[in-house]
């Protein structure tokens, strides 16, 4: 199976976390004919930038999810790993398994709430079934509360509005401006007037204190809670888009000299690991000053893949570059606000290009497999 028997000789390379990065270096590397071996811990891909929207629209959640092993075969390999030996050139999985690589490739994204993130080691019909569970919580209440007014904050706040305009949906948000700090304020004025467009309530820079004694993702009716402004509101339901963090445990303890303090892996302009020529690390857990996003995670796989192909063929690496900001938030499926490389971009122009499909049909078509409706 995937490749324990391929000897590290040939050119085999591993690539730990099956996300946007995750997808698109494994595409690339089969493309390439490279041997390589494709680690995550889910059976099928998880599209998450529909996430928030399979969270709340029943039936929509199967459509997230793309398996693996239909597109990848037998260079897919589902476990979670436990460490990489740098020594050995070795992963090894929990439970013992260990494969090989001369080149690997670290794509492990970033880990934070459910329903924006679904880390777990889970089954394509568990990981559907999740979403539909939760999206009867949301059915079930009558008012919303969201923690958090980052991007998924405010997509999720969206999603529930457009898709329930009968609940009472309130945003709660520590700072004052909405959104990517990154994005133009224009932008940020423009999410903020299509929150308010749809009816979701706003309070802006506070946060609620009692956090611990709270039961998210449940609904309870008329939770009682406190801001530390001293605000009091009633809720039904508390779900929190806050806490995003880099999810390094696969490589932590093997890594701990290539790390930032937020636990990204240091790269140079190749996107090697810092200290380590055969080790590439890309997308969310790749220490690069830009916004984490499947958009840069894609970007990043492409100039990892082709250094690897270089090195095999004794060629020059070629080098990232970041640009200017290019970000679209789906606000729900009639409604958007966004950037494209460092413009303001009109809101019908961001509902078109995302907020409908939220390119699921791109996940579908790169992965050759047909989108269940």
């Amino acid at each position: 199976m995937g490749g324990q028997s391929s000897s590290p000789a040939d050119g085999h390379v591993v690539v730990v976390g099956g996300g946007f990065g995750g997808i698109a270096a494994s595409r690339l590397l089969k493309s390439k004919g490279l041997n390589f071996t494709l680690i995550d811990m889910r059976e099928a891909f998880h599209h998450n930038v529909a996430a928030l929207r399979a969270s709340v629209k029943p039936g929509f959640a199967k459509r997230t999810f793309i398996p693996y092993a239909e597109t990848f075969g037998e260079s897919f390999v589902q476990g979670k790993v436990d460490r990489v030996d740098t020594e050995r050139q070795t992963v090894i999985l929990d439970g013992g398994r260990e494969i090989q690589f001369s080149h690997l490739i670290l794509c492990t994204g970033t880990d934070g709430a459910f329903p924006g993130k679904f880390n777990a080691v889970v089954s394509y019909q568990d990981a559907v079934q999740t979403y539909e569970d939760f999206v009867k919580q949301v059915q079930a209440a009558d008012s919303v509360l969201v923690m958090g007014g980052g991007s998924t904050g405010v997509e999720l706040a969206a999603e529930v509005k457009t898709e329930y305009p009968e609940k009472k949906v309130v945003l709660i948000h520590s700072k004052v401006g909405l959104a990517d700090p990154q994005l133009l304020p224009s932008v940020r004025q423009q999410v903020k007037e299509v929150l308010l467009g749809k009816g979701v309530e706003l309070l802006l820079g506070q946060k609620v204190c009692d956090l611990s004694s709270l039961q998210l993702n449940v609904t309870h009716r008329n939770m009682a809670v406190t801001t530390d402004r001293g605000e009091s509101l009633s809720t039904d339901l508390i779900i929190s888009c806050v806490g995003l963090k880099v999810n390094s445990a696969a490589y932590a303890s093997s890594f701990s000299s290539s790390l930032a303090a937020d636990g990204a892996l240091k790269v140079n302009q190749h996107l090697q690991v810092s200290g380590f020529s055969n080790v590439f690390a890309v997308g969310d857990c790749a220490d690069v000053r830009e916004p984490k996003m499947a958009y840069h995670a894609e970007l990043h796989a492409a100039v990892a893949v082709s250094n690897i192909s270089n090195i095999l063929k004794g060629k020059d690496m070629t080098s990232y570059h970041t640009g200017n900001v290019t970000m679209l938030l789906a606000m729900g499926h009639d409604a958007g606000a966004g950037q494209f490389n460092g413009f303001k971009l009109p809101g019908f122009l961001v509902t078109m290009a995302k907020s409908r499909d939220l390119l699921l049909w791109k996940s579908w078509r790169e992965m050759e497999q047909k989108q269940p409706h």
